[in-house]
């Protein structure tokens, strides 16, 4: 019984003096329950009461302490210890005018929002709990205060508040349980910010709040949801963290949660969440951390320099935070600076709204974000700079608004996108990528190539200037799409139409698939890039911009020209010179120095004719008044032989000469034999000497002797040449030059060559 004055409680006549339980059923209870101080060795049982003013067991000792299906106007527990177990179970706490404490004021506490103290419906402050604490099913309210306030409690069993609802803040900083913490289908409202503060627990067990296993359920299953943030910085759950199917909602308009980050946004720090739907830095989980299957957010899920022993589970969840509209913009979805995560990343199917930053992140697993919807547009949508992932980054048939940004991520496999949109990249002052790996490592490949859905589409390009990929790169049927440049033209009308749809420079890879879907709208980078094999297709060198090529090396074509396949080496000359939109002579160097080294010597040689074609057609637009006679020495090289590549041309032309020339002074006859009295007649022709009357004429030796400069076979300007014989033994003569300078130019180019 309880006296209603003095709240103590009176002995029933005739009670066995070692009864352990004290128990009271249907009682409306009048005064005050007011055990503050007392050790007793009873438990302490009351169901289906009502009491009139909160039980008061403050520093108290009792065997254990049960409510079920009862009503209070507040508990104050503050430094209980109880032997067995805490249970407030099915009942309801609502705390109208707040609990106060001996000297009659708010539960003084410094807390978030500025430090005030707030009172409390249920004060379990530095509690020590022998059993577990239970307040499974019942509702907890202070709507001006905290509905539950636990900061320190030490729990040596389980924490077990499944479908418990709450209006007011649950305060449990530095909570200790040796079990579970068990919030399944629970509902915590703080509409002023913060639902749940547990920083600094330790809980032994898993941390649970998501819906009841099935045969655990009594009720029709819900979901776990919070109005409000959940703070979990500097926990540390040796268990799994368990939110699948959680709704956590924040009001947008609320205060900032954290007095440091008021400041903060104030001079503009980009590293604040100022209205986090999770903050959890510093969270240490051994196990999992399941944030999918039906989790939806409104404010960022923020884990940044977080320890997870297994693996960090997203999939089929759902992050959307209001869009920022101003630098720094604050609006994340997940934020995972610096994370430490064991196992794999599994996103797929995830719907985010905002940003996922995820810098200096260490993956040991995978990260795995199949199907996902991420949109940021124009701005960066995933920025993962210097991250190192073990295994593989998987990104496939996933649409993306925004730009992915994965600067210097080190990747142990593969990094894959097949099929995947990625549309309304950042704007930049001067380049936008929708894709950008520069100085990326890869282990193994990097796939940019169709999948069994769709086609890949940079819209804004592809940066992978400075990769470095160990197998292959597979841009197969990809559609790449630059923006303008933003930056001025100099004549004051605007940006440049057309950017760079693929940066490609210095990037190194064993194969390089270069086979897109359409052509490049925009420039096409390739300079120093190296690759062992090439593999492309017309479409590539068709880019709307062209193709810088400067320095690009590779050893092979994937598909080898054959020997006899002329037309193959013609087409690929074409492109070449389509894709420079200019001359420049390192492209058809390596494109030879490749057919020779592959033994098509004879296509290595066309190669070079055309290069050195171009060569002089280039010098000839360039000279204006000389153009002429640079074309001209240019065809007399190309037909006589091929720019020196083809040496034996000019043994054929002499060759011909010499029969031209045989033929031309053999039947042909000189009119000075007419005329005796002016002319020294020998033969059928004129000497130009009387000595040389002893000369047998030879036309053939006479045609060697005019097409040979230098040397003199005894011929040549003995002879007397009138009238037409003039001028065609001055042109033998010319030509004789030309050969030769042309064949020991061709001399000396073999063997500069060898």
């Amino acid at each position: 019984m309880i006296d209603p004055k003095t709240g103590g409680i009176l002995r029933r006549k005739g009670q066995r003096a070692n009864a352990p339980i004290f128990q009271r059923e249907g009682c409306y209870i009048t005064g005050t329950l007011d055990l503050r101080g007392a050790e007793l060795d009873y438990l302490l049982r009351f169901t289906n009461c009502r009491f009139e003013n909160p039980p008061d067991v403050r520093e108290a000792g009792l065997l254990g302490l049960m409510f079920n299906s009862c009503w209070l106007p507040g508990l104050r527990a503050r430094n209980l210890h109880s032997k067995n177990d805490v249970r407030l179970i099915n009942s309801t706490v609502r705390s109208e005018r707040g609990s106060t404490d001996s000297a009659g004021t708010g539960t003084s506490t410094a807390v978030l929002d500025g430090g005030r103290g707030r009172r409390a419906a249920v004060n379990l402050t530095d509690a020590v709990v022998d059993g577990s604490v239970v307040l499974a099913g019942s509702v907890i309210e202070d709507a001006a205060g905290y509905a539950l306030h636990a900061d320190r409690i030490r729990i040596n069993g389980a924490l077990l508040a499944y479908r418990m609802t709450t209006t007011g803040e649950v305060w449990a900083p530095g909570l200790r349980t040796g079990g579970n913490v068990n919030l399944a289908e629970a509902r915590l409202d703080n509409g002023r910010g913060v639902a749940l503060n547990a920083s600094g627990a330790v809980v032994g067990g898993l941390l649970v709040c998501e819906s009841l296993p099935h045969s655990a359920r009594s009720a029709p299953s819900r979901a776990f949801t919070a109005r409000g943030s959940v703070f979990l910085s500097h926990a540390h759950v040796h268990g799994d963290v368990l939110l699948r199917g959680a709704w956590i909602t924040i009001n947008p308009e609320s205060p900032v949660a954290v007095d440091s980050w008021s400041g903060a946004m104030s001079s503009g720090d980009p590293e604040i969440d100022p209205r986090p739907a999770i903050a959890a830095d510093r969270l240490r989980v051994d196990g999992n951390i399941e944030c999918g299957d039906g989790f939806v957010s409104n404010g960022t899920v923020r884990m940044v320099n977080a320890v997870v022993g297994g693996s960090l589970h997203l999939a089929r969840g759902r992050i959307a935070v209001r869009r920022g509209e101003a630098p720094p913009y604050y609006d994340r979805a997940l934020h995972l600076d610096g994370s430490d995560i064991s196992g794999d990343i599994q996103a797929g199917g995830l719907i985010a709204e905002g940003q996922l930053r995820l810098g200096d992140l260490r993956v040991g697993g995978n990260v795995l974000a199949t199907n996902v919807g991420l949109h940021h547009p124009g701005r960066d949508v995933l920025a993962a700079p210097r991250t190192q992932v073990s295994g593989n980054i998987n990104l496939s048939d996933s649409v993306i608004a925004g730009t992915v940004q994965l600067q210097a991520v080190q990747v142990g496999d593969n990094v894959e996108l097949a099929g995947t949109q990625l549309t309304q990249p950042a704007q930049r002052t001067f380049r936008s990528y929708s894709l950008d790996m520069r100085t990326a490592r890869v282990g193994r490949d990097l796939v940019l190539s169709r999948s069994e859905s769709a086609n890949v589409l940079a819209e804004g390009g592809v940066n992978l200037d400075g990769a470095v990929v160990t197998r292959r790169v597979s841009i197969d049927g990809a559609r790449l799409r630059s923006l303008p440049e933003r930056h001025s033209r100099g004549d004051g009308r605007g940006p440049r139409a057309g950017g760079t749809a693929l940066d490609a420079s210095d990037l190194v890879a064993e194969e390089l698939l270069m086979a897109p879907h359409e052509p490049p709208d925009g420039r096409v980078v390739l300079r120093r890039t190296g690759c062992g094999t090439l593999d492309d297709n017309s479409q590539l060198w068709q880019a709307t911009r062209g193709v810088e090529l400067e320095e690009f090396r590779y050893d092979a074509l994937r598909n080898p020209i054959d020997l006899e396949d002329d037309a193959e080496v013609e087409r690929r000359i074409r492109w070449l010179r389509d894709a420079m939109q200019g001359y420049r002579p390192g492209p058809y160097d390596q494109l030879a120095n490749m057919l020779r080294t592959s033994g098509n010597e004879e296509h290595a040689t066309t190669v070079s004719i055309r290069k050195e074609q171009y060569r002089y057609e280039a010098l000839a637009r360039g000279s204006r008044m000389l153009g002429p006679g640079v074309r001209l020495w240019s065809w007399m090289q190309r037909a006589m032989v091929g720019y020196g590549y083809r040496p034996m041309r000019a043994l054929g032309w002499l060759l011909a000469l010499l029969v031209a020339g045989s033929l031309w002074f053999g039947l042909g006859t000189d009119d000075c034999v007419n005329h005796p009295e002016r002319f020294q007649v020998n033969g059928p022709r004129c000497v130009v000497n009387v000595d040389d009357t002893g000369l047998e004429w030879n036309p053939v030796l006479h045609t060697v002797d005019l097409l040979v400069p230098i040397v003199d076979f005894g011929n040549k300007g003995r002879w007397h040449m009138g009238g037409v014989d003039k001028w065609v033994a001055t042109g033998f003569t010319a030509s004789g030059w030309v050969l030769a300078t042309t064949v020991a130019a061709g001399i000396t180019r073999a063997l500069r060559r060898q």
